[in-house]
C-alpha cells in the first residue's frame, strides 16, 4: 500500500501501489522528490516483459511490454537497449523449452509464429502472478521457512479459491478449550517435574535434544503451553514452532497438479509441517465430501484421534499442506499433537519425517494411512488417520486412481 495521504488533517489511506504511483508520474510527465521521480529518472523506462523476437541480419529485436503503459505502447527495442539481464534469459529459456517441445529443436527462428509468440507473453503474465501470489504466501506465512512457487510444466497460475493461514479456523458452533495450567519444570528434557506436559497426561516425551520425535506413530504429542514456565527454547516445543524449512510450491509433470518439495535437507524424525485447515463437524464434512468428489479432489481429514467428530477441511483455507501430494511410499508420518488444547477430539496433527529427504525431493503422505495400535500405557492409541470419505464412511466415495508412481502403489487413493 501507498503512504495515507493528509487532506486537511484527515489521512485517507492511498490504494494505488509505490510502483503505480510512479508510473502515474510519469505518464503525466511529473517530477515527484517523495517517490523518487526527478528530471532525470522521469524518462527511465522498465521492462515489464518480453513479447516477442526477430533477428533482422545480425541484430536481435525484442518486442518489450513497458511497466505502466498499456500494451498498444510496445516497441521493438534491439537488444543493445536492454539492461533486463534477468527477463532476457528467462524469455530465451521459455522459448528454448517451447521449441524443444513443439519442434524438437533449441535455436530460435528469424521471426516468431503468432502462436509461439502468444505463448510467450502468457507464460510471462502466468510468471508474474505467481510471483505476486509467492509474496502473498510470504507476507501470510508467521513461519520461519520461506516459500517458493514454481510452474515449469504448464500455464496454469495461482489457485482462485484458496486463502493460506497459520493455525486452524473454527467453524460454526466449535469450540477449542484453552488449557489452564502448565508445567514449572526447570529443564523439561532432563529435569520434568511430574513428567511435564506430557507425563501430566500419562504419555511419554516426544523430542530428543535436537527436536526429533523418538515415539512410535500412533502416539500423541503433548508439547508445553502457554501457560508452561519454560520459555521459547524449550526441548518440548517443536510443533508450535512452525515450518522452518524453505519449501516450493511446484507444478508436477505427471498430472497430479500441484506438489512440494523442500528446498533443504530434512533430517529423519524431524517435524516438518502442519496440517491446517478449516475445523468442521463430520456431518458438514460429508456434505462437502460429496461436492469435493464431483470435483474429482478432497482435502478432507478426519480428527479421529478418539472420537469420529470433527474433520479437518483444507480446501479454501489451508497452509502448504494443501499441496502435498499422496504417495502409497510416504516420506511423511502422520502424528496427533495437543499443545494449547487438550480436547482429545481436536488434535492438531502434524507431519514428521520418515526418513533423510534430501534437498529437491518431493513431500508426500499416505492419504489412507493405518496406524496400528502401538505397545503403551493407554489403549486410547487404536487410531486411523485418514481423510474423510474412506471405507467406513455413510456414504460410498468415488473410487480414485492413484498416480504416484511408487513400486508400492496400491493403484488406488481410496
Amino acid at each position: 500500500m501507498g503512504e495515507p495521504a493528509t487532506l486537511g488533517g484527515c489521512r485517507v489511506c492511498c490504494k494505488s501501489s509505490w510502483n503505480q504511483l510512479q508510473d502515474l508520474c510519469r505518464l503525466a510527465k511529473l517530477s515527484c522528490p517523495a517517490l523518487g521521480i526527478s528530471k532525470k529518472n522521469l524518462y527511465d523506462f522498465e521492462v515489464e516483459y518480453l513479447c516477442d523476437y526477430k533477428k533482422i541480419r545480425d541484430q536481435e529485436y525484442y518486442l518489450v511490454k513497458w511497466r505502466g503503459y498499456p500494451e498498444s505502447e510496445n516497441t521493438w527495442e534491439p537488444r543493445q537497449n536492454l539492461k533486463c539481464v534477468r527477463i532476457l534469459k528467462q524469455f530465451h529459456k521459455d522459448l528454448e523449452r517451447e521449441l524443444l517441445r513443439r519442434h524438437r529443436r533449441s535455436k530460435p527462428p528469424r521471426h516468431l509464429d503468432p502462436n509461439l509468440a502468444n505463448y510467450l507473453v502468457q507464460k510471462a503474465k502466468q510468471r508474474r502472478a505467481l510471483q505476486r501470489w509467492e509474496q502473498e504466501l510470504n507476507a501470510k506465512r508467521s513461519h520461519l521457512g520461506r516459500i517458493t512457487v514454481e510452474n515449469e510444466v504448464d500455464l496454469d497460475g495461482p489457485p482462485r479459491s484458496f486463502v493460506y493461514i497459520n493455525e486452524y479456523r473454527v467453524g460454526e458452533g466449535i469450540t477449542l478449550n484453552q488449557v489452564a495450567v502448565g508445567c514449572e519444570c526447570q529443564d523439561c528434557l532432563l529435569a520434568p517435574t511430574g513428567g511435564c506436559c506430557p507425563g501430566a497426561s500419562m504419555h511419554k516425551f516426544a523430542y530428543n535434544d535436537q527436536g526429533q520425535v523418538r515415539l512410535k506413530a500412533g502416539q500423541p504429542i503433548y508439547e508445553c503451553n502457554s501457560r508452561c514456565c519454560c520459555g521459547y527454547d524449550c526441548p518440548n516445543r517443536v510443533v508450535q514452532k512452525g515450518i522452518r524449512y524453505d519449501l516450493c510450491i511446484f507444478r508436477t509433470n505427471d498430472g497430479r497438479g500441484w506438489g512440494v518439495r523442500t528446498l533443504e535437507k530434512i533430517r529423519k524424525n524431524s517435524f516438518v509441517m502442519e496440517y491446517v485447515g478449516e475445523i468442521i463437524t463430520s456431518e458438514e464434512a460429508e456434505r462437502r465430501g460429496q461436492i469435493y468428489d464431483r470435483q474429482g479432489a478432497t482435502y478432507l481429514f478426519d480428527l479421529d484421534y478418539v472420537e469420529d467428530v470433527y474433520t479437518v477441511d483444507a480446501a479454501y483455507y489451508g497452509n502448504i499442506s494443501h499441496f502435498v501430494n499422496h504417495s502409497c511410499d510416504p516420506n511423511l508420518q502422520v502424528y496427533n499433537v495437543f499443545i494449547d488444547n487438550l480436547d482429545e477430539r481436536l488434535p492438531r496433527i502434524a507431519f514428521f519425517a520418515t526418513r533423510t529427504i534430501w534437498a529437491g525431493e518431493e513431500l508426500t503422505f499416505d492419504y489412507n494411512m493405518q496406524v496400528d495400535p502401538v505397545d503403551m500405557e493407554s489403549t486410547r492409541m487404536d487410531s486411523n488417520f485418514g481423510l474423510a470419505g474412506l471405507p467406513g464412511s455413510p456414504k460410498k466415495r468415488v473410487r480414485i486412481e492413484c498416480k504416484c508412481g511408487t513400486t508400492a502403489c496400491r493403484k488406488y487413493l481410496f
